[in-house]
């Protein structure tokens, strides 16, 4: 296998995958809901470099602006509590996400929800945060969503111990992250002002989504009768090898999952955004537009 690769393989080329970036109050039919066949061949890895995180800062800021957010860059420089994932089709960033943990600085949703952060370390939660998540809206895939979040838990769960995730995210994509992931709301509504949006908090007890990686995780079968987008999450086998491949990561080798895939619906859409730094704020891929919080991380 090549070196730094964490998964290779051909995806199931019959099974066609609905967007999850699709905005939900779309109505069927229209042309953001079409999907064209295209093999998509898509790999993730650590943004440790400048070119890769100036490709990721490119693309947020792109997805921002197209739904009038401000937006921040990601540091030049990659920083011990934060790591950037980056998704790319050959050599263009198409998805990213930044995990953020609870060390020294805190945490960038606390600018917004300080006491519900206190809380929750009061709890004895170990929290992070996903922020600056962005998806070029000509990807409506979701194995390329759920790789992201898939290899993003993984790191945060099953490497650095956390329990607890905070997202922030516009109060109308907050039935999009509840049947999809399975976040609950925490925070009442706030202006963000760092991306001149409104923004609730949201969590998710990472023991329950491993709880669902273990029913229905590498299913995409599931996919017609389960809404959410677990089904479409590695099986444990693909886990391991990405956690060994996170390892390396950690220690400087930056591939981390690589797959090709024939993936229908391979055109315009968008995750619902998640803001909670302003990098962070989920590229909007229209349906899970980028679930991330406001933050620029």
């Amino acid at each position: 296998m090549e070196s730094g690769l964490i998964f290779g393989g051909v995806a199931d080329q019959s099974h066609h995958l609905r967007s999850l970036l699709a905005d939900m109050a779309e109505p069927a039919g229209s042309h953001a809901s079409k999907e064209i066949e295209r093999p998509l061949c898509f790999n993730i890895r650590a943004a440790d470099c400048s070119g890769t995180r100036s490709s990721a800062s490119i693309l947020i800021d792109k997805m921002y602006a197209k739904r009038g957010y401000l937006s921040s860059p990601l540091s030049a420089e990659k920083t011990p509590n934060r790591l950037t994932l980056v998704a790319s089709d050959h050599y263009s960033a198409i998805g990213t996400l930044t995990v953020g943990f609870d060390d020294g600085d805190g945490l960038l949703v606390e600018d917004l929800f300080p006491e519900e952060v206190r809380k929750l370390r009061d709890d004895g939660c170990t929290v992070c945060e996903f922020t600056k998540l962005a998806m070029d809206n000509v990807v409506r895939s979701k194995r390329v969503l759920a790789a992201l979040f898939n290899v993003a838990y993984l790191y945060a769960y099953k490497i650095r111990g956390a329990d607890c995730l905070l997202i922030e995210v516009n109060p109308r994509h907050v039935r999009y992250y509840r049947n999809m992931l399975g976040f609950k709301v925490i925070g009442a509504t706030r202006l963000n002002t760092r991306v001149n949006a409104p923004a609730v908090l949201l969590s998710l007890d990472l023991a329950y989504v491993n709880e669902k990686v273990v029913e229905l995780g590498g299913r995409p079968e599931l996919a017609a009768t389960n809404r959410s987008i677990y089904p479409h999450f590695f099986c444990s086998r693909e886990e391991s090898r990405i956690i060994s491949r996170l390892r390396g990561a950690d220690a400087g080798n930056s591939h981390i999952y690589r797959t090709e895939s024939h993936v229908s619906g391979y055109s315009s859409a968008g995750m619902k955004p998640t803001y909670s730094d302003l990098p962070m704020h989920s590229a909007n891929i229209q349906g899970l537009q980028a679930a991330t919080s406001l933050r620029a991380a």
